[in-house]
């Protein structure tokens, strides 16, 4: 099984790809993933990447690129979680499979409205002193608005703000978008409904890839 996971910050595309990943047996490769695989291990392109990152800018396409061909050259069943980004990853990453005589089984899309996706991040809060993370909505402190480990008061993260979520999600609608729609085009995409709970989000994600894996059985 070869998925391709798409979805807004806060649509909880990452948490879902951990379970199915686990659930189905096959390996979870997140962008973030691959970096720092690449710099632990110390190659001339890790050393590039480390370079860049400390500098706090974004990893060119091509060395994003490079560093996932190499990672689909070592494994069979994948789920690629934060790439392909943009339509010429795409396009690079459609290449990479034919050579390497792989297929995409499908993209999958956790779809959530934008106002949902602001109300769950500007709803976050965040302990500043022992890291906690809780949620006005789903996950409350309980004495006010002090944390239940430390008692410091939790805080809103600068990220976390209305204005900056709504410019994040802006920013991955005009990404994603022709991404999304190159691989509609070629019948790949299947959505799921992400303002679900996790748990009925899974379950639906469950449900589609069995009938995947099923046809491809067959």
């Amino acid at each position: 099984m070869r998925l391709l996971f798409f979805g807004p910050p806060g649509a909880g595309k990452g948490t879902q790809a951990k379970i199915v990943a686990k659930e189905f047996n096959v390996e979870h490769i997140s962008t973030g993933d691959i970096l720092r695989e690449a710099v632990n291990k110390g190659t001339d392109l890790g050393e590039k990447v480390k370079s860049i990152m400390e500098r706090g800018e974004l990893v060119p396409d091509e060395i994003m690129n490079e560093l996932v061909k190499q990672k689909l050259e070592e494994v069979n069943s994948f789920i690629l979680d934060g790439y392909p980004r943009t339509l010429e990853q795409a396009k690079f990453l459609d290449a990479v499979l034919k050579q390497i005589k792989k297929e995409i089984d499908a993209a999958v899309l956790i779809d959530v409205p934008e106002d949902e996706i602001v109300k769950r991040i500007s709803n976050r809060r965040v302990c500043p002193n022992c890291g906690k993370v809780y949620n006005l909505i789903t996950l409350k402190p309980k004495n006010d608005e002090k944390c239940d480990n430390c008692g410091t008061k939790i805080v809103q993260r600068d990220d976390d703000k209305e204005n900056v979520v709504r410019e994040r999600y802006r920013i991955y609608r005009k990404n994603t978008e022709p991404v999304i729609e190159y691989y509609r085009k070629n019948n790949k995409i299947v959505t799921v409904n992400g303002v679900q709970d996790v748990e009925e989000v899974t379950k639906e994600l469950f449900n589609m890839l069995r009938r995947f894996r099923n046809n491809d059985n067959n």
